[in-house]
């Protein structure tokens, strides 16, 4: 290889690759999050003096590998170098894969330092940092330079071989993504723009917003001009971020169409899909350890080949990785998550990204990754992250679980108790709630006593747990919970509301529930490359800056419609109110509506209420009056099946009413093209329920942004409206009717948020032409 520049590796990934041996083993040990070993770190350089060094920069060449990295911490006073590691519970529960990659990675930057500083010899450390207790356990040993040299160069050169191919592969990869063409002759209308728009985002490095309507082909609008920039801008992975099932597979279809499997002859280009664990498992319901599962058994002793299969395969998605991971013995899941080091195009939920543990985010820290991230139905991302950064714990549950706990729980929960006891008591909340309208209360801070109590219980049970994994999923989600709610705890400020709430004796609720994710989400922006968030509904752009977080420069477009007004009918019933006060009054003129609009053009239409007591009072109503016409109405927990059974009334030679909730399973995601639907009737404003958290809400945002009203009411109800609405129109032959039913809908704060290609709404009143009579 003279003359050839050397191939870069990180510590990191080297000792993953090439020291990994054993069983696969998560036995109910929940690492400590990335921000807790950072402070770990901390902890302990504060803990070794004045001349202690930290994050010591390393490299060197090594048989033809240059490998890179930052050693933890050196003590030049007594030449120690340190690798620092937190964990929870017993150091004796540490998987030995993890020690040995561990012992592998000090040992590394010895070599490193060695060479660097001309050391004979040095004194190596493997420092563990339990984090409750902040105990630490060294575990020391001395080596010359010449063996740790000799080691490094032999790990070096075992990684060598699949570092060439990596190499090859991203030449071979880029060469063809230059000449990568569009998959059909031209682009839809209004697809060619935001391909455009999106490239330009990637060339500058920003996050651009796109609003752009159903049916232009938004996926392959996306995901062309990312690939495209992926060797002209340097972007080493693209990750298509989904909020639900079906946008992972229109994302597949797409890379399909662009030529990505191998077998078609086409890109050479990685593409991997992420499940999720428990739809990836083979085992259900058996801990992830050699002894329990058969595939987690000598699992990484069998990963180098079906690493080697996968990377030759290329296409990863849900059965080519079982396929895999059957032919080879190990688990698809984990593979899964091995091969997201390796892929070029990672297809997953938007949690891979931007939740508190996101995969994909601590491959790109360790790597030091470009990444380009695409965020299809983005205007779903803030509730979402809502979610992923709010976490609860019922009082309820804890006293049932410490009925039958084993003798060594049952004091930490005791003494939980009793903190949530003194804490009930210091809020006021001694009394007994009125049946159904629990007592609340919101706390600005938590008790430290409290969280000790938390901090406590959490490294007795990780513990617990470690030893006795028979003790069962409930206990494992309960540590899962409480850690959850620390980590939480410990960043509460004006952007997550601490709630307390008591229905009665031993019924209270402890909850921390996030209003504002941008605190949460801004670094998640800032750390990508490029970001694309697209959506039919992703205004107002300052709604979307501020709520997520987004950087400055971040850039707003909305992308012309390719439908005309005409297709669309548009009308208002100003005469129907849908508040809850009127609710009774309204059921005969909305059913009536409904049923005039059928007479008019038969077919199948979409009914959307704001609630199931709305839907079911409404519905009932219908088929009493309307027998003759055919119904049917979304149900509460609905499974897969039930949902395309539902689904599958919609038909191109049908007629008939289905009824659903606004915002809910049928409200956005779905496509009923042509004549399978042809008219929505909205009988609501989508309106969030006027309740303690969005009254708080609406007071922190109109305190942060001036805009508390606007942006905990009426843009997230509007969202639902035109979502809802969206499902008529799915392509250029499309045409339809969409009725909204609430005199509100005349506003003209309410229709500044409707799409300007549906021109201006007929407002009506019952008697008008369109309508029946009352």
């Amino acid at each position: 290889m003279s003359g050839t520049p050397p191939l870069p590796v990180s510590v990191r990934t080297l000792c993953d690759v090439t020291a990994r041996a054993g069983d696969l083993d998560h036995r109910f040990t929940p690492s400590p999050s990335a921000r807790e070993g950072l402070e770990g770190q901390r902890e302990i350089a504060r803990r070794r003096g004045a001349d202690y060094l930290t994050e010591v920069v390393l490299t060197g060449e090594v048989a033809g590998i240059m490998v890179r990295g930052r050693a933890d911490g050196y003590d030049p006073m007594v030449n120690r170098l340190e690798e620092i590691k937190t964990h929870r519970g017993a150091i004796a529960r540490l998987a030995s894969n993890q020690r040995a990659l561990h012992r592998a990675q000090l040992r590394s930057y010895g070599a490193l330092l060695c060479a660097e500083r001309h050391l004979e010899s040095i004194e190596l450390t493997l420092v563990y940092l339990e984090v409750g207790s902040r105990h630490e356990t060294l575990i020391s040993e001395h080596a010359t330079a010449a063996e740790l040299w000799q080691e490094l160069s032999e790990r070096c050169r075992r990684y060598r071989g699949w570092a060439e191919r990596e190499a090859e592969h991203r030449r071979e990869r880029d060469i063809t993504l230059c000449e990568l063409t569009f998959p059909f002759a031209d682009f839809r209308p209004g697809q060619r723009y935001l391909a455009e728009e999106s490239y330009k985002a990637a060339a500058t490095g920003r996050v651009l917003m796109a609003q752009a309507p159903t049916g232009i082909g938004k996926t392959l609008g996306t995901l062309f001009p990312l690939l495209k920039a992926m060797p002209r801008h340097g972007l080493d992975r693209l990750a298509y971020l989904t909020m639900r099932t079906p946008g992972r597979r229109l994302a597949l279809e797409a890379l399909a169409q662009l030529g990505a499997r191998l077998k078609q002859n086409g890109l050479a280009l990685r593409v991997l899909e992420l499940t999720a664990r428990e739809k990836a498992c083979e085992y259900p319901g058996r801990a992830c350890h050699g002894e329990a599962c058969p595939l987690a058994a000598g699992f990484y002793d069998r990963l180098p080949a079906a690493r080697e299969a996968a990377a030759e395969r290329r296409w990863l998605d849900r059965e080519s990785l079982r396929e895999l991971a059957a032919e080879h013995g190990v688990c698809p899941y984990y593979l899964g998550q091995e091969m997201a080091r390796w892929s070029d195009v990672i297809v997953g939920d938007v949690n891979h990204w931007f939740d508190d543990h996101a995969l994909l985010h601590g491959l790109m820290r360790e790597q030091g990754w470009r990444v380009g991230v695409l965020v299809d139905e983005a205007h779903n991302l803030i509730g979402r992250a809502r979610g992923m950064y709010s976490v609860a714990l019922a009082q309820r549950d804890l006293g049932r679980l410490r009925r039958t706990a084993p003798e060594r729980l049952k004091a930490p929960l005791g003494r939980l108790q009793r903190q949530w006891q003194a804490l009930i008591r210091a809020a006021s909340l001694d009394e007994t709630g009125e049946p159904g309208r629990p007592a609340v209360r919101h706390l600005e801070a938590l008790p430290p006593a409290l969280l000790g109590s938390l901090q406590a219980l959490a490294s007795t049970l990780a513990e617990a747990l470690g030893e006795h994994p028979e003790l069962g999923a409930e206990w494992q989600e309960l540590l899962f919970e409480v850690l959850a709610f620390m980590r939480l705890a410990e960043r509460l400020g004006d952007h997550t509301l601490c709630e307390l709430t008591r229905e009665g004796r031993g019924r209270a609720r402890l909850a921390l529930h996030n209003l504002i994710p941008a605190d949460f989400l801004a670094s998640r922006f800032i750390a990508a490359h490029v970001v694309v968030l697209f959506s039919a509904t992703l205004g107002p752009a300052d709604y979307q800056r501020h709520l997520l977080g987004l950087p400055a420069g971040s850039v707003w477009r909305e992308v012309p419609s390719p439908f005309a007004a005409n297709q669309l009918e548009v009308s208002i019933r100003a005469d129907i109110s849908t508040r809850l006060s009127d609710r009774e009054a309204s059921l005969a003129p909305i059913v009536a509506e409904i049923a005039a609009q059928h007479a008019r053009r038969p077919g199948c239409y979409l009914a959307f209420f704001s609630s199931f007591a709305y839907l079911e009072a409404v519905f009932a109503h219908f088929i009493a009056r309307h027998p003759e016409i055919p119904a049917w109405a979304q149900e509460r927990r609905m499974n897969e099946a039930a949902r395309d059974a539902f689904l599958s009334r919609f038909t191109g030679n049908g007629c008939g009413i289905g009824f659903a909730v606004l915002g809910g399973a049928f409200g956005e995601g779905i496509d009923l093209p042509g004549e399978r639907l042809v008219g929505a009737f909205v009988a609501t404003l989508g309106l969030p329920p006027t309740d303690s958290i969005n009254e708080v809400l609406k007071t922190r945002l109109q305190a942060r942004y001036g805009r508390g009203v606007e942006y905990a009411y009426r843009v997230p109800g509007m969202v639902k409206v035109v979502q809802a609405a969206g499902r008529v129109i799915r392509g250029p032959e499309d045409s339809g009717t969409v009725v909204l039913m609430d005199d509100r809908f005349v506003r003209g704060a309410v229709q500044q948020h409707l799409p300007g290609w549906w021109g201006e709404p007929r407002v009506r009143a019952a008697g008008s032409p369109g309508s029946a009579p009352e």
